[in-house]
């Protein structure tokens, strides 16, 4: 009869693979690639705001792992819808519960930035904004750079895996 030795270890060396797999390996790489992602996002952001915003994010559920470049929420997030998709036209005014029975003009001397004032002369209680073209920078990011960020994925993952293990702890959650 034939016996062997070690068939628990190998045997729970397989089972916890997966997870060392998911871990230490791919998530790293997702977040390798995403780098290159965030990076070229950042350089095509027309605003300061939209530029230090911009965040990489990974996490692990259902087995998969997902990597998002996005801007992380505040006046930066906002920004960086209007340059992704552009605005409609629309008209603005101050809103009739934000005046406090006061005029326009009155509004407009009490307010330190202006309200309804362009290029330092007023312009009535609504003025009509034709609207902005949409300048994207996420998705072009992600199809100009979608190969390097194949490659930095790949590099991640050939310099963890060295004599048959994986080597290296397993990658941060925070932003890169």
């Amino acid at each position: 009869m034939v016996t062997v030795k070690g068939a628990d270890v190998v045997a729970r060396y397989l089972a916890n693979l997966p997870a060392e797999i998911e871990a230490k390996l791919l998530r790293g790489a997702g977040r390798a690639a995403g780098a290159v992602v965030k990076e070229e996002a950042q350089a095509r952001a027309l605003s300061a705001e939209v530029r230090d915003d911009v965040v990489l994010r990974s996490s692990s559920r259902d087995g998969r792992i997902v990597v998002k470049v996005t801007v992380k929420p505040g006046w930066g997030y906002s920004l960086g819808v209007w340059q992704e998709w552009g605005t409609a036209a629309h008209f603005i005014s101050v809103a009739e519960d934000q005046r406090q029975g006061r005029s326009i003009g009155r509004i407009n001397k009490l307010s330190k930035e202006g309200s309804l004032v362009i290029g330092g002369q007023f312009v009535g209680a609504t003025i009509y904004h034709p609207g902005a073209r949409p300048h994207p920078f996420l998705r072009p990011a992600l199809d100009m750079r979608g190969s390097d960020a194949i490659a930095a994925a790949q590099a991640y993952i050939n310099a963890r895996i060295a004599g048959g293990k994986i080597v290296g702890a397993a990658e941060p959650e925070d932003e890169a």
